[in-house]
Order: C-alpha cells, then sequence, then structure tokens
C-alpha cells in the first residue's frame, strides 16, 4: 500500500510561485499530479516516469509548471511558476504503474492540497 502525503498549497497572487511536494513515492511507480477545480472533473497536470528520464505536461501548464522526483527521498515535487487565476484548486498527487494522463490509471492518491491564486 502506497501512502502519499501533498504538501506546499496556498494562498498567493497571480503571478507568484508555489513548489508542492508529495512525500511517500518511491520509485516503482509512475508519479501525477492532478488538480480538480470546484464543479470540474479531476484533470492531469503533469507525471513523470519512475527514472525521471519522461515527462509529460498538460497543455494548460506546460512551460510554466515542473515536474521532478528523488527516489532517493521518496518525494515528487511540482513547481508552479507565473501562477494564473484558473490554475486554482486542489492537487492531487498520485502513483500508478503506467504512464498515462487519465486518474483512472492511477490506484493510490494522496489527500490533496489547496492553491488558491488571487487576481
Amino acid at each position: 500500500q502506497v501512502q502519499l502525503v501533498e504538501s506546499g498549497g496556498g494562498l498567493v497572487q497571480a503571478g507568484d510561485s508555489l513548489r508542492l511536494s508529495c512525500a511517500g513515492s518511491g520509485g516503482t511507480y509512475v508519479m501525477g499530479w492532478f488538480r480538480q477545480a470546484p464543479g470540474k472533473e479531476r484533470e492531469f497536470v503533469a507525471r513523470i516516469s519512475r527514472s525521471s528520464g519522461s515527462t509529460r505536461y498538460a497543455d494548460s501548464v506546460k512551460g510554466r509548471f515542473t515536474i521532478s522526483r528523488d527516489n532517493a527521498k521518496n518525494t515528487v515535487d511540482l513547481q508552479m511558476n507565473s501562477l494564473k487565476p484558473e490554475d486554482t484548486a486542489v492537487y492531487y498527487c498520485a502513483a500508478g504503474f503506467i504512464g498515462s494522463t487519465r486518474p483512472s490509471d492511477y490506484p493510490y492518491w494522496g489527500q490533496g492540497t489547496q492553491v488558491t491564486v488571487s487576481s
């Protein structure tokens, strides 16, 4: 069983940066970040392969967000720069076995951390 714990969320202004961290990832899983805004479905943000050799981003965050992992520390981070009000959501860390953008392909999830970006 994988236990994932996110941290680093908060309230920031548009243009600011935040760094989210997910503890408990391990090196066995593909790791992903997803987000869910009120009234919307959970959506893919970024994912990273087990070896960090492959990453993928949603078009909406490409060039602004960076996913990274440290398998020795069992952490996966999401560096978010140039934040926009539309980035406001609960952000979730997830672990899975395949490189996918679909939430249903990730069996393990953290509890989420709130990110709020004011204009």
